[in-house]
C-alpha cells in the first residue's frame, strides 16, 4: 500500500466524544471526517470536516455519509449493522470493524454465546424473558446482574437481583428481554484495548484497571495494579477475544479479575473506549489514531507505554440538567502532569460523562528503581477532578 497526504476521508456513524477525539486524532495524519450524529452541532463538529444531521440507523443519511467517504466505521453501538452493510456494499467502501462484529455485540446474549462458543471464559449466564425464568435463574445463581440484551451502556439496562421476589420488577426496569450473569466474586476490574490492522496484524495496549461506581467508570490507572501472571493472562484472553472478532478497528476489551485469578470477560465495544483514554498521553500511539490507522488499512502505531498514566472522568454533578459550565478548571491547567479534555455537550445531566483528566508520572515521581507511586497519581486525579464542578458558586 502507498500512502500519501492530504489522506483519504473517513465517516464516522457517530459524532459524541469519542468522534471528537477521533477527529483530534485524524487530524495531524491528514485524514478528514464526515460524521453522523442526529444532534446539530454535535460534540465532535467542530473539529470534523462535516456532519450529516440523521438518526445513527437513518438509511439516506448513512447512504450519503458512504457516497462522500473512503471508508466507513462508527463510534456507537446504536448503528445499524445491516443499513451499513448495504451502503458498504452498493458504495463501495469498507466498513471496519465488520457489520456482523457490530451485529454480534449488540446483543449481550449473542456476545457471550459467542464467546462461549469460542472457548473463551465468561460468567455463568442465563437467558431470561419471564419473572418466573428470572426467578429460577437468581435461585441457581445465588444472585444475578441483569442486564438488557440490548441498548445499554454506563449501567444503565443493569439491575442487580439479589433476592428472587424482585425478579419481576426489575424485568421490568431492563425492558423485559434480558441476560442474567451469576455475580462475579471479583478482585478488580480491568481493561485492554486491543485493535487489529490490515492483514490481521494485532496489538494490545498494557492491561488498564478500572474503577467503577453506580456501574459507571470513574477512574482508570495505567498499568494496572496487578502481577505480572495475572496481566500476561488478561492479555491473552484479550488476543483470544480479537481473534473471534471480524474486522479491522479497535477493541474496547472489560475484563474481571476474579478472587480466585481467573480472567472473565465481561463486555467488549467494538470501538475506541472510555477505559482507552488514557493512551493520548500515556502510549505513544492513542487508541484514537490506531483505530483511524486500521480501519483504513494503514499501519499500526506503537501501543507501548510511554507514562503511567490515571485518568479520571468528569461527570455531571447536578441534580438536574442545565447548561454546562465547567468551574474550577485553573487548578487542572495549572498542574504540571494533567492534561484536561472537554467533549463540547452543551448540556450537563445528573452523572453525564463531560470530559476528563489524565495525570501523568513526572520525572521526579519514579523512585531509585524507576517505579512509580500509581496510588499517589490516582489520588492526585481524584483530587483535580473533584474540585471541578458544574454547580454555581
Amino acid at each position: 500500500m502507498s500512502i500519501t497526504l492530504p489522506g483519504p476521508t473517513l465517516g464516522v456513524v457517530g459524532g459524541g466524544q469519542l468522534g471528537r477525539m477521533m477527529g483530534e486524532a485524524a487530524a495531524p495524519l491528514g485524514v478528514d471526517i464526515v460524521v453522523l450524529d442526529p444532534t446539530p452541532d454535535c460534540p465532535a463538529s467542530p473539529v470534523v470536516s462535516d456532519q450529516i444531521v440523521a438518526d445513527f440507523g437513518d438509511e439516506e443519511g448513512i447512504h450519503e455519509l458512504a457516497r462522500r467517504v473512503d471508508a466507513l466505521t462508527f463510534e456507537i453501538e446504536l448503528a445499524d449493522p445491516d443499513v451499513l452493510a448495504a451502503a458498504s456494499a452498493k458504495h463501495d467502501v469498507p466498513v471496519h470493524p465488520d457489520p456482523d462484529t457490530l451485529r454480534t455485540i449488540q446483543d449481550k446474549l449473542v456476545q457471550n454465546e459467542m464467546l462461549a462458543d469460542a472457548g473463551i471464559a465468561v460468567p455463568d449466564f442465563a437467558a431470561v424473558a419471564t419473572a418466573g425464568g428470572l426467578e429460577r435463574v437468581a435461585e441457581e445463581f445465588g444472585g444475578v446482574m441483569l442486564k438488557a440484551r440490548e441498548g445499554g451502556y454506563d449501567g444503565r439496562g443493569n439491575v442487580p437481583v439479589e433476592d428472587p421476589a424482585d425478579a419481576a420488577d426489575a424485568l421490568d426496569a431492563v425492558g423485559g428481554n434480558a441476560m442474567a450473569e451469576r455475580f462475579v466474586d471479583f478482585e478488580r476490574e480491568i481493561a485492554v484495548m486491543g485493535v487489529r490492522g490490515a492483514d490481521g496484524e494485532t496489538r494490545t495496549y498494557p492491561v488498564t484497571e478500572t474503577v467503577h461506581r453506580e456501574e459507571i467508570l470513574r477512574e482508570s490507572v495505567s498499568p494496572a495494579r496487578i502481577d505480572e501472571t495475572t496481566d500476561d493472562a488478561a492479555e491473552a484472553v484479550a488476543r483470544d477475544v480479537l481473534d473471534a472478532l471480524d474486522g479491522r478497528g479497535v477493541f474496547g476489551i472489560e475484563l474481571f479479575e476474579t478472587r480466585d485469578g481467573e480472567i472473565l470477560v465481561n463486555e467488549i465495544a467494538p470501538r475506541p473506549h472510555n477505559s482507552g483514554h488514557w493512551t493520548i498521553e500515556g502510549a505513544r500511539t492513542s487508541q484514537f489514531e490506531n483505530h483511524v490507522r486500521a480501519v483504513l488499512g494503514w499501519p499500526l502505531g506503537p501501543t507501548e507505554l510511554v507514562s503511567p498514566a490515571v485518568t479520571a472522568n468528569v461527570l455531571g454533578d447536578v441534580a438536574e440538567t442545565q447548561i454546562a459550565t465547567l468551574r474550577g478548571v485553573d487548578t487542572v491547567l495549572a498542574a504540571p502532569d494533567a492534561d484536561l479534555h472537554w467533549y463540547g455537550k452543551g448540556d450537563v445531566r445528573p452523572l453525564r460523562k463531560m470530559g476528563h483528566l489524565t495525570v501523568t508520572a513526572g520525572d521526579g515521581d519514579a523512585d531509585a528503581g524507576g517505579a512509580v507511586d500509581r496510588d499517589a497519581l490516582l489520588s492526585q486525579a481524584r483530587e483535580l477532578r473533584d474540585g471541578l464542578t458544574f454547580r454555581d458558586a
